[in-house]
């Protein structure tokens, strides 16, 4: 036995299933299954995708991941943010079912769905400020950017387009002349769609005072695309001010702003969107990641008079499916009834055992985030500048303890669980973080 076996209390659900206590490591990692696998696939796969550590999933729920060697590891990542309702929560798998034995796919372009309808509606409520909205359905966060720049051109009839230093906004072709994260990501793509322009993140005089003075005329552009809180980028959490001056600097230009909030949405921060933690109203909201608990669902939320584009400008084959409409429901519904409150709770957890942390340990710094988005830098002790190869040595020795974490930015680490995390699982997750941190001296 190569880890220590936790008590019953850290299982998700006594009456919903449990594959066995976390963490749980029978193995050197990878074990030999998975070994097998990891060789079939990096045969055949694209060498372009990314794999953090060698986990071969065989089955997961609520917070627990097992392997297909049968080591069981605590998930702090919810597949980038995705699984905020933990993985195969019994009502949305049981909303998956009905709804694929009646109808697993028609178009929702070419005809009406009645759980798609449903939904539409659902989220138009969810979006603060009591205006009309309208909803156009995708399959990911990178086709909602898509849609929305295409709708954003449409609707006030100008080009040019403003983003952050530091923003992902995925890798399609559009949606990546937003995104400023990593040069990686935009080696040898180019060109990209032109006429969008970066400021630093959370400067708004860099709008203002810089572009609008010497490059951009803001009667050319059409809307300004901002995470509330940066995701790819590090988990920045900008100044309270910065929204509400940027709502200002659009209805003077009459610009409008989009809220990018894919990895932020649906709970994750304790409350419904990040932009709420702000007291501002976008023109338009980007949704997807958490939203449907793991199916391929996205969503442009847009005031109506925003979304006023004719039919087919804009369409969407499986956008929509009925199948990831189901489980958006059944998503909306368990965040709205306990896990964002859950998220807001367990979010305080994590910000003060972070901070205890800093303190005791010199290779972290900036404790940040909102609810269940948080996240650390690991830095030098020696230097105290960030320390892109000693996060990689902590998250390795994580993983190996039985801890799922990501990276964020240049050198943070991010805690990002399903919202459905009990106290137990979250205490254990951290208390072998701080371990690793001890071991590394």
């Amino acid at each position: 036995m190569l880890g220590i076996k936790q008590e019953d209390d850290t299982r998700d659900s006594k009456k919903d299933g449990w594959i066995g206590p976390a963490p749980w490591i029978e193995t050197p990692l990878p074990g030999p299954n998975a070994k097998a696998v990891i060789e079939r696939d990096e045969r055949y796969s694209s060498p372009s995708y990314t794999r953090d550590y060698p986990l071969v999933v065989k089955r997961a729920l609520g917070s627990v991941i097992e392997d297909v060697d049968g080591n069981r590891f605590l998930d702090f990542a919810a597949g980038i943010a995705v699984c905020a309702t933990g993985h195969c929560h019994p009502k949305v798998v049981a909303a998956i079912e009905e709804q694929a034995r009646s109808l697993i796919h028609i178009c929702g372009c070419d005809f009406y769905i009645p759980c798609m309808a449903e939904l539409m509606e659902r989220l138009s409520q969810l979006v603060p400020g009591g205006r009309p909205q309208r909803v156009f359905l995708t399959n990911s966060g990178a086709e909602a950017v898509e849609g929305a720049i295409k709708l954003v051109r449409h609707t006030t009839r100008r080009k040019r387009i403003i983003a952050f230093q530091g923003a992902f906004h995925g890798r399609t072709l559009g949606a990546l002349a937003l995104t400023c994260s990593k040069a990686v990501q935009q080696d040898r793509f180019g060109p990209t769609i032109p006429m969008v322009s970066h400021v630093p993140y959370g400067d708004v005089d860099a709008i203002e005072n810089g572009l609008f003075k010497y490059q951009v005329p803001p009667g050319e552009v059409a809307a300004i695309f901002v995470e509330a809180l940066q995701g790819e980028g590090g988990y920045h959490v900008p100044e309270p001010d910065f929204l509400p001056r940027l709502r200002a600097l659009c209805d003077k230009h009459k610009i409008l702003l989009v809220c990018d909030e894919i990895q932020s949405g649906a709970g994750r921060t304790g409350k419904w969107f990040a932009y709420e933690h702000f007291g501002v109203e976008p023109d338009i909201v980007l949704m997807a990641k958490g939203l449907a608990s793991g199916m391929p669902l996205g969503a442009i939320i847009a005031r109506d008079d925003v979304m006023a584009w004719p039919p087919g400008a804009h369409g969407s084959t499986y956008g929509g499916n009925p199948v990831a409409c189901a489980a958006a429901l059944a998503t909306v519904e368990l965040v709205q009834g306990s896990l964002m409150s859950n998220a807001q709770k367990l979010g305080l957890r994590v910000e003060d055992t972070l901070k205890t942390m800093v303190e005791r340990h010199k290779n972290l710094a900036r404790p940040r985030g909102l609810g269940l988005m948080r996240a650390v830098d690991v830095v030098s002790k020696r230097t105290g500048k960030l320390d892109p190869k000693g996060r990689a040595t902590i998250l390795q020795n994580t993983f190996e303890r039985g801890v799922i974490l990501l990276p964020c930015g240049e050198s943070a680490i991010r805690f990002c669980p399903p919202l459905s995390m009990n106290e137990t699982q979250l205490d254990v997750g951290l208390k072998i973080f701080d371990e690793v941190l001890e071991g590394i001296g």
